[in-house]
């Protein structure tokens, strides 16, 4: 019997992170070195309508009527059939296998709703487009980050590098000339509804520096989309290192990401800083084809569990 794939890549954000959350806009791009895939199998044994599911890297081998109805892969099979107006799904046995660091800011729950849809959607015979497939994919992103900005799920729906803000529409940004990017994992997971969360409380509590400090990112990322349009792309560094100033500020930064940006530098990347909730998770480092090695080793010294490289274009 055939088998329906779909893949989907890791996204990283360049600029922006938290301050999306509030209106701001930011920039996002895929990471295509990184993917999850998803396939569906019929499955001739199984009961009528029984969805089977298999995780390996999450040890998640379940019914779909077993898990909790708000366990996420539920939630995306179930949104999907229903957009697709199926009373039911026959039976079938769904895999994920993937390459994407689970909660670390790569966007690893957003590419495994991207994929499973588009596999689930052409097992029942259709295509989505992606702006629903993106729709889709938020509304399960909900469960993973309770208030989600929505990039995630709209860059890895997309494949392309976005400018991005809420309640917006959508602008595929234009990258004048390639650039590299190194991407260090420090190891540590990435408590991103906890971090989303504790801002959040915080500009509560002051809402009128907090605002100012969105204010000073949002002009970042907008400053940071005319150099990557422009090609003038060697100029990120210096905005980088002031982003990173900002979402230290906003309480997101912590030790361990602290002395892998600082690794980066002093090995000459051009600017570093974190990607994602932060705590955790990675950071990104702009780099030229010359000194990208000197750069990685100087990371993995400082503790990386790994370092991926990637050009944005």
């Amino acid at each position: 019997m055939p088998a329906f794939t779909a893949q989907a890549p890791a996204k990283i954000i360049l600029f922006g992170e938290h301050a999306v959350v509030y209106g701001r806009p930011a920039i996002a791009v895929p990471v295509t070195a990184l993917q999850t895939r998803a396939i569906v199998r019929a499955d001739p044994h199984a009961s009528h309508g029984q969805v089977h599911l298999l995780a390996p890297a999450v040890q998640l081998d379940a019914w779909l009527d077993e898990l909790e109805p708000n366990h996420p892969l539920r939630r995306v099979v179930e949104l999907t059939a229903q957009e697709l107006g199926a009373a039911y799904i026959p039976a079938c046995q769904i895999t994920i296998q993937s390459t994407i660091p689970v909660a670390s800011g790569l966007g690893s729950g957003a590419a495994v709703s991207v994929a499973v849809i588009r596999a689930l959607a052409a097992y029942l015979g259709r295509a989505l487009p992606d702006e629903t497939v993106s729709a889709i994919a938020y509304e399960v992103e909900k469960i993973h980050h309770g208030t989600p900005s929505g990039v995630d799920n709209t860059v890895i729906a997309l494949r392309k590098a976005v400018f991005f803000a809420r309640g917006q529409p959508i602008q595929p940004l234009r990258v004048g000339r390639p650039f590299l990017l190194l991407i260090a994992d420090s190891g540590i997971p990435s408590p991103t509804a906890l971090t989303v969360g504790e801002v959040r409380s915080a500009w509560q509590q002051n809402p009128t520096h907090y605002e100012a400090l969105f204010d000073q990112i949002a002009a970042i990322v907008v400053q940071a989309r005319s150099l990557i349009e422009n090609g003038s792309s060697d100029h990120l560094g210096d905005l980088m290192n002031r982003n990173q100033t900002l979402l230290r500020e906003l309480g997101v930064s912590s030790p361990e990401l602290e002395r892998l940006i600082h690794a980066a530098l002093r090995a000459g990347a051009l600017g570093a800083k974190l990607s994602g909730g932060g705590r955790g998770g990675n950071i990104i480092a702009l780099v030229s084809e010359v000194n990208a090695p000197v750069v990685a080793q100087s990371l993995e010294e400082a503790g990386a569990k790994g370092v991926i490289r990637t050009t944005v274009q």
